[in-house]
């Protein structure tokens, strides 16, 4: 829940700050791929803080190497949030973690089966993570088409 009241409340910041005269986010685009920013830098830090433990245990068990695959993730969650400040690189950086958010949903979905915590808190339901993954997933699709091409 945390990442989705980052991505809606600096969202509104953003944006607020444009209509009072920041000219950076004078545009909602910007406001967007900056909030989106923020949320997948906060995702990627527990990667390795201390909720690294509670997101290797949620790696599907067919997986090899479930600590190297967290890492991977984290690694690549940073690189697609500096992608998306990057107008060269914003649409191809949200295709990519829109990508990213899909291939990852299966370990939502197990620690919500099994009922893993995550940072001490039980895992979300998987319609409530789905809703969660349905913003995400619309603010990224948001970025694609409203960034020109480059």
């Amino acid at each position: 829940m945390v990442p989705a009241v980052i991505l809606v409340v600096s969202f509104a910041a953003f944006r607020l700050a444009g209509l009072l005269g920041v000219a950076l986010f004078d545009n909602w685009n910007v406001a967007l791929r900056a909030a989106l920013f923020l949320m997948f830098l906060v995702t990627a830090s527990a990667h390795w803080g201390r909720g690294r433990p509670d997101l290797v245990r949620m790696v599907p068990t067919g997986f090899p190497a479930a600590s190297v695959l967290v890492t991977v993730t984290g690694v690549l969650e940073i690189l697609g949030a500096i992608g998306l400040l990057i107008p060269a690189t914003s649409r191809i950086a949200a295709c990519c973690l829109a990508i990213l958010l899909i291939a990852l949903f299966p370990a939502n979905v197990r620690a919500a089966r099994e009922g893993l915590t995550i940072m001490g808190r039980r895992a979300m339901s998987v319609p409530a993570r789905g809703a969660l993954q349905l913003l995400f997933l619309g603010a990224l699709v948001a970025v694609v088409l409203s960034s020109p091409p480059q």
